[in-house]
């Protein structure tokens, strides 16, 4: 059985590929990363993904890196959340500088010290309007960079597999449906209230998601 080393934040894109890893035979070792966001509310749906597949978990401090990566909504939280579709400029500002790149990083040490096959990551074709480090270029080019970090160490075939740079989010939640992942148990709320604010750019998309996708949305929103 090939190990996984999953990124899995806590939101629905991350959740649905552990399942569908889990589906796929591989024994999964999830990392989150606590990296001073805005909330952590998602990671305590990280650690629900983790119980329910039986998966080793770690969620890791990054708070340090975090605090030198200003300008971000997603890390200053004097930095009001923008409202609107993620394809919106205004939603430029939620980008947390090299963020992926250096997730990824860490995660390949986990996987160099676990003798993994495979590094994954959730990122998708909603992601690609304005995060960078979410598009298939970047994904081909980080493996094949890596692939040079690590040589000689860990599996050799050890590879990053981003099974949803091609999809959209309404793709994902029809894998999630057949998959049967509980989505109540999945965060995308950039605020990290009580409930989904339904306004924030990711909001916007996990309903849009749902509804192109002709599946119930069981996400309850303040908007």
């Amino acid at each position: 059985m090939s190990l996984a080393i999953s990124i899995v934040s806590g939101g629905l894109d991350s959740v649905v590929m552990a399942h569908l890893l889990c589906e796929e035979g591989h024994a999964l070792h999830l990392v989150s990363f606590d990296y001073g966001q805005r909330h952590v509310k998602e990671l305590e749906y990280s650690r629900l993904c983790a119980k329910r597949l039986n998966a080793v978990h770690n969620v890791i401090d990054l708070r340090g890196v975090g605090a030198v990566l200003g300008g971000s909504a997603l890390t200053d939280n004097s930095i009001e959340v923008p409202h609107g579709h993620y394809a919106s400029p205004s939603m430029a500002i939620t980008i947390v500088p090299n963020r992926n790149a250096i997730f990824l990083a860490v995660a390949y040490g986990v996987a160099v010290a676990q003798n993994a096959q495979l590094v994954a990551t959730a990122v998708h074709a909603g992601d690609h309007f304005i995060y960078p480090d979410c598009r298939p270029d970047f994904i081909s080019k980080f493996d094949e960079m890596q692939r040079v970090a690590v040589e000689g160490c860990g599996d050799p075939n050890l590879k990053l597999h981003a099974p949803f740079v091609q999809k959209t989010k309404s793709e994902i939640v029809k894998i999630g449906a057949r998959l049967n992942v509980p989505f109540n148990e999945t965060w995308s709320c950039y605020e990290g209230l009580e409930v989904h604010c339904g306004r924030c750019g990711t909001c916007v998309e996990r309903r849009e998601a749902f509804d192109l996708a002709g599946v119930l949305d069981p996400t309850e929103y303040s908007g």
